[in-house]
């Protein structure tokens, strides 16, 4: 069973990466897709140097709900692929690592627009 601690830190560390998202688009010229690539590259880099996963750890959804934990999904996969396939792993472990968000985003995407009728912007 979870501890109230295990919320606070959910919340803080989620919000915290939040707040840094919402310093860029408010102190910042840049695009949301340009912070979105931002994110999920910091994501990766962070983990690649050791420092994302103490985050996950302290954090848990709080830290792999952002985009920063779709980088961390995505490195996570293909250091887990090369280490265990070689060079080829490191490609395709990125991909088995992310797939079920991938899938989420399409399926929920696809019954928002179901459900709701999309239109174009004029």
């Amino acid at each position: 069973m979870s501890s109230l601690m295990d919320y606070v830190w959910c919340f803080v560390i989620g919000g915290a990466i939040c707040v840094i998202g919402q310093l860029l688009i408010s102190l910042t010229r840049l695009t949301p897709a340009r912070i979105l690539v931002i994110f999920v590259t910091a994501g990766v880099a962070l983990t690649a140097l050791g420092l994302y996963e103490p985050l996950v750890k302290l954090g848990g959804a709080g830290a792999t709900t952002p985009l920063t934990g779709f980088g961390y999904a995505l490195a996570k996969g293909a250091m887990e692929g090369a280490a265990q396939e070689g060079v080829l792993g490191a490609f395709t472990g990125g991909i088995k690592g992310t797939a079920g968000g991938v899938a989420a985003a399409i399926l929920f995407g696809y019954l928002n627009a179901v459900i709701f009728t999309p239109k174009t912007k004029k």
